[in-house]
């Protein structure tokens, strides 16, 4: 049988939405939409860089918890409320998918609160040791 397991954060919106940070389907890694929160504080910078580094923080976390880094990342979805926001980000993320290469796509649109500057979802495909 396929191993099913949810990944939680501690993130409070898990809880009130009712969804995981990932969810580990066999080999494949489903990481949810994460934006900049700080879990632990529940807090979230102003600085849009700032907040794709926590976004990557996050799912790194959630990706080692499944077994996996950023190195098994297929792909990656990046939404933002403006499109002026995505181009500071680049560095902090080339720095982490620049060897990877996975698959990615930019979208523009309204994220679930005005704080949110930035959203990034990824798959990831767990390695057969």
């Amino acid at each position: 049988m396929t191993e099913r397991r949810a990944i939680l954060s501690g993130s409070t919106f898990e809880e009130q939405i009712g969804y995981a940070r990932a969810v580990v389907d066999g080999d494949w890694v489903h990481v949810s939409g994460t934006t900049g929160f700080d879990y632990t504080t529940m807090t979230i910078s102003d600085d849009v860089v700032e907040q794709a580094e926590q976004c990557l923080r996050n799912i790194e976390a959630a990706l080692t918890e499944a077994g996996c880094g950023f190195a098994d990342v297929v792909r990656v979805r990046y939404l933002l409320p403006d499109r002026e926001d995505f181009e500071p980000c680049w560095p902090a993320l080339r720095r982490r998918f620049g060897e990877v290469r996975p698959a990615a796509t930019m979208l523009v649109c309204g994220l679930s609160d005005p704080r949110m500057k930035i959203e990034i979802e990824v798959y990831a495909r767990r390695r057969l040791a």
